[in-house]
């Protein structure tokens, strides 16, 4: 049988070289691509209410103490007491309600007519739509 010594082709040593560079660069788009996935899914928004506290100082008002156990800041875009909306007299002790990762803040609300020994929920309204709950009781006078 006669060998065909005019076809062209790679050796074997060039064609191992380029699948293994293929291979290698193949897999670093992969570990980049699941490296920000990683990191996007890390980001978690944990926030816990530690307190709800009842002041009648001048004018009864309620202190709402945070603090975010989460690794990524969290906003507050709501305050609701007991079902209803707050949408006057809240105020934050954080620029613009944000709180950052291990970090606290405290939010007022100013006016607010509690009643004594009257039990009031609390639940706050991230702006990603998470939504943390705290009931409370105001103190007996």
């Amino acid at each position: 049988m006669k060998m065909m010594k005019s076809r062209k082709a790679l050796s074997p040593v060039v064609a191992s070289i380029i699948l293994i560079a293929v291979t290698v660069a193949v897999s670093i788009a992969v570990a980049a691509w699941m490296g920000a996935l990683t990191f996007t899914f890390m980001g978690t928004e944990e926030l816990r209410i530690t307190n709800v506290g009842f002041s009648s100082n001048v004018t009864k008002s309620v202190m709402i103490t945070v603090n975010n156990t989460g690794t990524t800041p969290v906003t507050i875009n709501e305050v609701w007491i007991n079902g209803n909306k707050q949408t006057s007299g809240v105020t934050f002790s954080e620029i613009g309600g944000s709180v950052s990762g291990n970090k606290g803040m405290t939010i007022t609300i100013s006016p607010f007519d509690w009643a004594n020994g009257a039990n009031y929920n609390t639940r706050l309204v991230s702006s990603k739509g998470n939504q943390f709950t705290y009931p409370a009781s105001a103190p007996n006078q």
